[in-house]
């Protein structure tokens, strides 16, 4: 197998007194979608925010395409981001501006010596067709549905034509069909760009969706990492109780007051 793309090799990150990874290690492979589990405060974002360059690490490493990024300065990290594109949670759009200047926003911010108007124009329309959303580039952000906004947020992501796109929670507050709506198109985009992906999501229906591999963190460090058959397999109580949301210490309490 080819070197993964990117490795977390025992990378760790308090915040004061709080651990927040002890012993990080992850590889993520080109090409994959890896869906990132655990339970609040577990490290998710942080996770995709070290990726990135938003939050040092305090010890190990992190390679990406063969090159240690941790104590690269913020000159050199621009061209790692040019690479990577986070849709954030809440979609984070302007509200100030409308849908095409929104999905226009970051080329013209990191491709205003390169592209013409007419070849942005013409990427915002192709972008906003890849998430179903054709011709709205009139349209003020409040006048979106929740569903729509991060489908705009994707496109914004998508006109950046990264090599791998962070999702941060991509189907958070969403009903049952923008989330069907919003998997559809995470594989959509998987099958026809071939980008690399890591997802951070709580909706099991998401991660078994999308997923070529999961990994769930626990207590600072990577608990299990693997396919969705060996994560629907497992014998490993903690990510039985986290993927069927049970939690184990009500249903003791329950058995107690039954027996009593």
């Amino acid at each position: 197998m080819p070197d993964p793309l990117i490795r977390f090799s025992h990378v760790q990150k308090h915040f004061g007194p709080k651990v927040v990874f002890s012993d990080l290690t992850l590889d993520i492979h080109k090409g994959e979608v890896m869906t990132i589990l655990g339970p609040s405060g577990s490290g998710k974002s942080v996770l995709l925010k070290m990726l990135i360059g938003l939050l040092p690490i305090d010890a190990g490493s992190i390679v990406f395409d063969g090159h240690s990024i941790e104590h690269v300065s913020e000159r050199d990290f621009v061209d790692v981001r040019r690479r990577i594109a986070y849709l954030f949670q809440g979609a984070a759009l302007f509200d100030s501006l409308d849908v095409g200047e929104n999905v226009a926003y970051g080329l013209r911010e990191q491709f205003w010596h390169k592209m013409t108007e007419a070849e942005i124009t013409a990427r915002v329309a192709q972008s906003l067709s890849l998430v179903g959303l054709p011709g709205i580039q009139g349209m003020r952000p409040s006048d979106l549905s929740g569903g729509m906004r991060k489908r705009v947020g994707l496109a914004r992501t998508l006109a950046l034509q990264p090599e791998i796109i962070l999702y941060d929670e991509p189907t958070t507050g969403l009903d049952p069909i923008n989330t069907a709506r919003i998997n559809h198109l995470i594989n959509s985009i998987k099958r026809s760009l071939k980008l690399t992906s890591i997802v951070v999501t709580h909706d099991m229906g998401t991660a078994f969706s999308v997923s070529d591999r999961l990994a769930i963190l626990h207590r600072g460090r990577v608990r299990l990492v693997g396919t969705v058959d060996d994560f629907k397999h497992t014998t490993d109580p903690f990510v039985r109780d986290f993927i069927e949301g049970r939690a184990p210490e009500i249903e003791d309490v329950a058995s107690l007051l039954a027996s009593s």
